[in-house]
């Protein structure tokens, strides 16, 4: 590898740190000592008598009394560290870069250089492969055809189907050293992938041409991993850890580089010159130098820079446990970053969630480590204000794939005006940089009025730059390569690890430990359920009812070894949820090479095994002696072994499955497949002696077989079982080996254990290989709109919606008055899209009638009961006040923004006003255009825009739209003036490009954040409602795509709807939208309603009328500084309320008098009346929730074609494994083997659809809530149609099993017969899917479901007739075998194949009919109820789901 030898050094950099650390030309000791007190001198002269590695250990501290006390770095305690960061840095924003420039004046004292990095990138391009049109939506035949197609492109039978899609297209630049760059561009530019591939992070199916160099070095010959840091836009972390201990293990898995080498270089120059440097400093460069410490001085230290600090001991929180904002779990992912000793950063959407003020801190304190300590940095983000933006020197636009722009900020604008396109005054750069070349928004900035304007392509603007200056001057740079003797031998790392691997075990152990500790009630709940089963087990098996005096009996007790030999198998299912759960973060810090996968996978495997014991034991201990087993204390340890070593072995697999499957869906369905194997193999479902000499193999490979003899021989050879019975002449527990097929051998219980230890060992390894080589299974991925052909301003042109007879909108808008004013809102929609977008075609558009309707709220006061939390903290009151008295009027053709700071009760106000809160107390008045408001009716007219954009995952944009048009409609608009409608509305929102794009998942598939938030409006506007609630409609979005959003609200209000939109730090083009503003301040209060003016002249007027508050300076944005000026602090300072100050104003008075005259009823006018509570007729409820329904199962493979795929595997397998059985009943053994083919089936394909269906059911049911908040529909028909689609698919699944194995097993073709045994499978599998539906409705999310789903099919599995037949079942838990549906399925399938033969068996000489009855106590008679019983409890699992979804709202707003 060229250029390795220069990084050797790095091993051990003292022994040549001169070559190392360059001596930048000063004369060290022309430097003089600081003067210093006595004592402390006294204390550095000892301290610099140490030898060098002792010195780098020890320091001054400063104690918090004034003291200054010798202390060894590693003995830094949490107070010492607290201390000196605050110090250090007692304000974060004014003392980071004093810190900063102290601790390069100290490196810069003796001459050191710093190392720094050129990233370069030369005719880069990327392209990824995938299907289009049609044949990218994932349905099921596409799923299929493309499982067979990658097959036949394997081998090359045929070509690939798949088209190129470039997703950058040769680009070249230079990221320099020491310098800030912003890199821009809208949604789809290739943001994210130039990122990724500069980081050396790309994903190996991308292909990729041209070079990414650092300091003119490949990325072939460093680690760039570890020389760069990668810092990804989502969000992923243990949500059980804190801010403080995710950072901690992030610190000390990177470990600190060079920083150690350069102090002791650093500390060996200072002692030649004689200089003492400052203590503090110096004990933080020692204490950041310092290797594998849990805590790290530099975890304290980026805590505090990123203003996280005050939640440093929050747990970081997931979508189960209720953590910090999503704002700091933004910063959170920046700082597991930046407490890397990295020197390059490429920073991706790092301010999503973020107010402008804490994105200008974080953006601040990286241009200071830049600037100062010579770092490398890249950093792209959505809507940069423009005081952010001018933090940084370089810019890179890059837009459809290539570079428009790449150089210094100062220069941009003068590109675009010689290209005719000039910036207006009050607009953001960033933003007209990211509209400029958009086809949609390029018009409007023409500033050559002279000429005609025609639309400048991207290519043209890439050809320009070529041209242009800046262009040809990177072109002369890039043509001379890099020097590599400048190259400092520091900057680039050939470690593949941060630190050793002992240290990194170390950091995964303690990790592991403590997320153990945090989970620990999923241990207490596992335990507890296996105690309360133990019990059930050994009441069950009571010795006194069991006796050992026949081989039935020893089949009985083989039934209860059988049974705690698969509750340990059950015991180990929740490791696929609890691997999955923690894979996202896992891959996220293997691929940032934080460790090596085996470092993660040993942990979790050796910590575990404490919990097998105790688990184990508790089982024994409960069932050994009460069930009545042999009574030697040594088998009773004996058998302990066994079943601890089977529980270690299943939850070894079931890892493995886990991180083979990656996928929840596709984990449980190869979890039961798996199940269902070491069932149908464990020598008891199927008799040794039965298994087929093609599936023998298969029996030897099975764990749970070796697991099965073990425990048999372990007990059978007791003392107890070694009488010889009368007429026999061998011992009786060798007579009951020999009839179920075990071997009778003593050495099986050695075999067995010792296979077990093996395979514990081989999954391991198999485990940790699967860890190492696969990838995350979901691909984020965006839909890429085609704009083509459609887009010309002229064919974009605004919509009108309202009707156009509709004078009283007209009359309001023309009629003038102070605060109304309407009439200014269509002239100043200039401000957000090109004017002629507005004008054209101003009449074109749909005429749907609707009524305009304002709504007016009095003195409304909304509060919640007091948290306990804040009782305990000594609070008196019964109730926390959230709204205090809020009043104000939103009337129609106005635009309202309400805005605040977080915490001010925005979303609290708007979900009061649109009727969304689940709970808390409203006072006040609440009135529509003058009548009191009815929630029943207020949802018919009004439309509500979440913040959370909730949508069906697996239906197209235009199916959404359709699906919300005909339930929210009225019945009297016909079907083609729905669709009409809806063109119409797509048009408005320009979603017309995405028309057949899937929804998807957020941030995992289908659309991107921007165009969701355009779905969602749409979704709103096509219930034609007069009255819309936004909540942040902008967040999450770059400026290019929030223009965008608000060009959609500006047009929607045009059309004389009422708007609000709750909004988040806006830029000044998209605040000044709007026409009149809610601000409230912290505590839920108003302190300004009412208009904002031309450039907000009215809002700046009354703020600056106020004494104290500092004018707004020339160009800066009004919403900003209004959010500054009103501030709690500044409240403070003035000693005012501004809350007061609102109350007491003229303002006031005039909202209060508008209040009081809208809410009088206008004359002629009636209170909102509709005949029925829904839109739609019920059947059109249930028709339209299953046309969705049917979509979504359509296109979701993962749920409906796996497990179809799964279920014909497993009736081939068993058809082969079974064959013939059914037509052999000759020996009791041949009816075991039918009854087990049929037990073995049903509760695992069971099992299988009860879990595969929950996820699903909870990722709808989410949907759910927000659709029936909107009056589209009332729960039973969406339960109904979640029932019905269901139907045939199970069917399906039914018959396709029954045919395959009712041949292959040679069962009696009778029509009748054979009709039993499908009907059987049928509301077998249709039971169980309802009952995973209706433990979902039953419970919060579907990770609990499982849980508690998972506890039933344990004990439904011992009841079900097999394990312990019910004639064997004691009196008291009689009852329990006739509640169990499992128990009347197999009930049910036996008798109707066997229940009525009468031929003999050769075992006891009777009659099959009459051994049932005596056996098992089947009767055929009895077949009729039987089939009642199992309809029954598939209506009672339907019907319980369908009152769940109805009763229960686990959503709590």
């Amino acid at each position: 590898m060229e250029g390795v030898d220069l990084f050797k050094a790095s091993n051990s950099l003292r022994s040549n740190s001169n070559s190392l650390w360059r001596n930048t030309g000063m004369d060290v000791f022309s430097t003089s000592t600081r003067e210093e007190d006595d004592e402390e001198a006294l204390k550095w002269a000892a301290l610099e008598r140490l030898p060098t590695f002792d010195r780098l250990r020890k320091g001054i501290l400063t104690s918090s009394r004034g003291g200054a006390n010798e202390v060894d770095i590693a003995d830094l305690g949490v107070h010492d560290r607290k201390n000196l960061i605050e110090r250090l840095l007692r304000i974060a924003e004014e003392d980071n870069e004093k810190f900063l420039l102290k601790l390069k004046g100290r490196i810069d004292r003796v001459g050191i250089q710093n190392p720094t990095i050129e990233v370069r990138f030369e005719h880069l391009s990327v392209e990824a492969e995938t299907h289009v049109a049609s044949r990218s939506l994932p349905t099921f035949l596409n799923f299929t055809a493309n499982i067979v197609e990658g097959f036949l492109n394997f081998f090359h039978v045929i070509p690939s189907r798949k088209i190129h899609f470039p997703i950058l297209k040769d680009i070249s630049g230079i990221i320099r050293p020491c310098r800030m760059t912003l890199l821009l561009g809208p949604p789809s530019s290739g943001k994210t992938t130039l990122l990724l591939a500069l980081a050396g992070k790309l994903d190996p199916n991308l292909k990729t041409l041209g070079k990414v160099t650092y300091n003119g070095h490949g990325l072939n010959e460093f680690v760039p991993q570890r020389s760069a840091a990668y810092i990804s836009q989502h969000d992923v972390h243990m949500g059980e850890m804190t801010v403080r201990e995710t950072l901690a293990f992030s610190a000390r898995c990177q470990g600190v580089g060079t920083r150690y080498d350069m102090l002791a270089e650093l500390s060996r120059r200072e002692k030649a010159a004689n200089i003492v440097p400052d203590p503090d400093i110096d004990i933080y460069m020692k204490a950041a130098a310092t290797e594998g410490q849990e805590a790290n001085v530099v975890t304290d230290y980026i805590l505090k820079v990123l203003g996280l600090d005050v939640c440093a001991d929050t747990m970081v929180g997931n979508e189960m446990l209720r953590g910090i904002s999503g704002g700091q779990r933004k910063r959170v992912t920046t700082g597991e970053m930046l407490v890397g000793p990295a020197k390059a950063l490429f920073m991706d959407e790092i301010s999503t969630g973020l107010d402008t003020s804490t994105t200008y801190q974080i953006v601040n304190s990286v241009r200071q480590y830049v600037h100062i300590m010579d770092g490398t940095a890249l950093v792209s983000l959505l809507q940069p204000a423009p005081e952010t933006y001018d933090l940084f020197d370089d810019i890179i636009l890059l837009s459809d794939s290539q570079i428009v722009y790449q150089g210094p900020r100062e220069l941009v604008l003068d590109f675009f005006e010689s290209m005719g396109f000039k910036c207006p005054e009050r607009k953001g750069v960033a933003d007209f940089l990211q509209e400029v070349t958009s086809r949609k928004d390029q018009q409007q900035y023409w500033a050559r009025k002279d000429e005609p304007y025609d639309f400048i392509t991207v290519n043209e603007f890439a050809e320009a730059f070529q041209s242009f200056h800046e262009g040809r001057k990177l072109v002369n740079e890039l043509s001379v390569p890099f020097d590599k003797t400048k190259n400092h031998p520091a900057a680039l790392t050939a470690h593949k690890y941060g630190v050793g691997k002992k240290n990194l075990l170390d950091a995964c152990i303690s990790r592991e430990l403590l997320l153990m500790k945090r989970n620990s009630f999923v241990y207490i709940f596992k335990l507890f359920q296996l105690t309360i089963i133990a019990l059930i087990a050994m009441t069950l098996f009571l010795k006194t009812d069991m006796h050992k005096n026949s081989v039935n009996d020893g089949g009985i007790y083989t039934g209860a070894l059988f049974f705690s030999v698969v509750m340990t198998l059950f015991n180990g299912i929740p490791e696929i949820s609890m691997t999955i759960a923690k894979l996202p973060v896992f891959y996220k810090q293997r691929d940032l090479l934080f460790f090596p996968a085996w470092a993660y996978g040993l942990p979790s495997w050796i910590l575990k095994i404490p919990i097998s014991l105790v688990e184990v034991a508790v089982w024994v201990i409960v069932t050994y002696y009460g069930i009545g087993y042999d009574k030697n204390i040594g088998r009773f340890f004996r058998q302990y072994l066994v079943l601890v070593l089977i529980n270690q072995m299943a939850s070894s697999l079931f890892r493995i499955i886990g991180a083979v499957g990656r996928d929840m869906t596709i984990a449980n369905t190869f979890g039961s497949f798996t199940l269902l194997l070491l069932f149908a193999f464990s020598g008891v479902v199927l008799s040794r002696e039965d298994v087929k000499k093609w599936w023998i193999w298969g029996y030897w490979a099975s764990p749970v077989m070796y697991g099965q003899n073990a425990i048999v021989v372990n007990e059978f050879f007791g003392h107890s079982w070694q009488h010889i019975p009368a007429n026999t002449n061998e011992p009786l527990g060798i007579q009951v080996l020999k009839a179920r097929g075990f071997f009778p051998h003593a050495y099986w219980y050695s075999i067995g254990t010792g296979a077990l230890l093996g395979f514990i060992l081989l999954f391991n390894v198999v485990f940790n290989l699967a860890l190492t080589y696969l990838s995350p299974s979901g691909k984020h991925q965006t839909v890429k709109s085609d704009d083509s052909g459609t887009e010309s301003i002229g064919a974009r042109g605004s919509v009108q919606l309202s009707s156009r007879g509709n004078h009283s909108i007209n009359r309001s808008r023309s009629g003038g008055g102070e605060i109304r004013r309407g009439s200014k809102s269509s002239s100043r929609s200039s401000s957000i899209g090109p004017q002629t977008a507005f004008d054209i075609n101003r009449n074109r558009g749909m005429v749907l009638p609707y009524e305009p309707h304002s709504i007016t709220f009095d003195d409304i006061k909304y509060s919640v009961d007091m948290p306990p939390e804040m009782k305990n903290q000594g609070v008196a009151e019964d109730k926390l006040v959230l709204l205090k008295n809020v009043s104000g009027a939103f009337r129609p053709g106005v635009l309202t923004a309400l805005m605040g700071v977080s915490g001010a009760g925005k979303t609290t106000m708007m979900d009061v006003l649109a009727g969304r809160k689940t709970g808390g107390y409203i006072e006040g008045t609440i009135t529509i255009s003058g009548y009191p408001k009815k929630q029943e009716t207020f949802a018919r007219i009004s439309g509500y825009c979440e913040q959370t954009d909730i949508h069906s995952p697996n239906v197209t944009v235009y199916e959404s739209l359709l699906y919300s048009a005909w339930l929210r409609l009225p019945p009297e608009v016909n079907e083609q003036t729905r669709k009409m409608f809806i063109e119409e509305v797509m048009e408005l929102v320009e979603l017309n490009p995405l028309r057949r794009a899937l929804v998807g998942l957020p941030g995992v598939s289908g659309l991107s954040t921007e165009q969701r938030k355009r779905l969602t409006i749409a979704v709103e506007l096509v219930a034609n409602p007069s009255i819309i609630f936004m909540d942040e409609p902008t967040s999450g979005l770059d400026a290019r795509a929030a223009a965008i959003v608000m060009r959609t609200v500006r047009n929607t209000v045009d059309t004389g709807r009422t708007v609000v939109c709750t909004i988040h730090q806006p830029s000044i083009d998209i605040f000044e939208a709007f026409d009149e503003l809610f601000l409230m301040k912290r505590g839920g209060q108003e302190i300004y309603v009412g208009p904002l003016g031309r450039h907000s002249c009215h809002l700046i007027k009354y703020f600056e009328g106020i004494e104290g508050v500092s004018e707004i300076k020339d160009g800066y944005n009004p919403a900003t500084w209004m959010l500054e000026v009103t501030g709690p602090a500044q409240e403070l300072a003035l000693g005012v309320d501004f809350a007061d100050l609102y109350r007491e104003s003229d303002l006031y008075k005039r909202n209060k008098a508008l209040i009081r005259e809208l809410s009088v009823p206008a004359p002629g006018s009636k209170d909102l009346y509709f005949p029925t509570k829904y839109s739609q007729s019920f059947s059109t409820q249930v028709m339209a929730c299953l046309w969705k329904q049917n979509w979504s199962y359509w296109r979701n493979p993962r749920y409906t074609a796996v497990r179809f795929l799964f279920t014909t595997f497993i009736a081939l397998m068993f058809g082969s494994m079974f064959w013939d059985i059914g037509s052999r009943t000759k020996r009791q053994q041949d009816l075991f083997n039918a009854m087990g083919s049929m037990y073995a089936a049903v509760l695992f394909l069971g099992i299988q659809n009860s879990s595969a269906v929950q996820p699903v059911v909870s990722v709808e049911r989410t949907v759910f809530y927000r659709e029936r908040a909107a009056g589209m529909y009332s729960a039973m028909p969406y339960a109904l149609s979640q029932v019905l689609i269901e139907l045939p698919y199970i069917l399906a699944q039914a018959a396709v099993y029954g045919v395959i194995t009712y041949a292959m097993m040679g069962f009696d073709w009778s029509a009748t017969k054979f009709f039993w045994y499908i009907f059987f499978m049928y509301f077998t599998l249709l039971y169980f899917t309802f009952y995973g539906m209706m433990v979902v409705a039953l419970t919060p999310n579907h990770q609990v479901s499982a849980i508690v789903s998972s506890a039933f099919y344990g004990i439904w599995n011992v009841f079900a007739g097999f394990i312990i037949p019910r004639t064997r079942i004691p009196s008291w838990w009689k009852w329990y075998y006739w509640a169990c549906p499992v128990s009347w399925t197999l009930y049910g399938m036996v008798v109707s194949q066997f229940g009525d033969l009468m031929n003999k068996l050769e075992d006891n000489d009777q009659p099959v009919k009459h051994f049932l009855r005596d056996y098992f106590g089947f009767r055929h008679d009895f077949l009729g109820a039987v089939a009642g019983a199992v309809i029954g409890f598939t209506f009672l699992f339907a019907f319980v789901f369908a009152y769940a979804i109805r009763s229960f709202n686990f959503q709590r707003r």
